[in-house]
């Protein structure tokens, strides 16, 4: 068991994002069954269309974003829980302006193989 403030966890720039940071609230080494993570996208920022091999359960805490998750996309906003079905492509892209978009992601904890698509 673990009691920690988010502001003392280090964030990580995601590679293959722009202007994406990333941060791990619980990591695969503290929780048996699930990691928590915090991902922060700049206004203008994403990711691009990619998969993985694990399941992501979304609950976005501020700012917006326009997310694509198989052939469908949909605007979210702070308040929004999103589910992304393991296997499925999906791409981020925040909102131009305003504040950044913050989410918290919950994955199952195991290998998790991303693929990055051309599109």
């Amino acid at each position: 068991m673990s009691v920690r403030n988010v502001d003392s966890l280090p964030t990580e720039d995601v590679a293959a994002g722009t202007g994406t940071k990333r941060q791990v609230l619980i990591g695969a080494d503290e929780g048996p069954n699930f990691a928590m993570r915090r991902f922060i996208m700049e206004p203008g920022g994403g990711m691009p269309m990619h998969t993985n091999t694990v399941e992501h359960e979304q609950y976005v805490l501020s700012g917006g974003a326009r997310v694509q998750i198989g052939e469908d996309a949909h605007h979210v906003k702070a308040g929004d829980v999103v589910y992304i079905p393991a296997g499925v492509p999906h791409n981020y892209q925040a909102d131009e302006g305003g504040e950044p978009f913050e989410f918290i992601c919950v994955v199952p904890n195991g290998p998790d193989s991303i693929q990055l698509l051309d599109c």
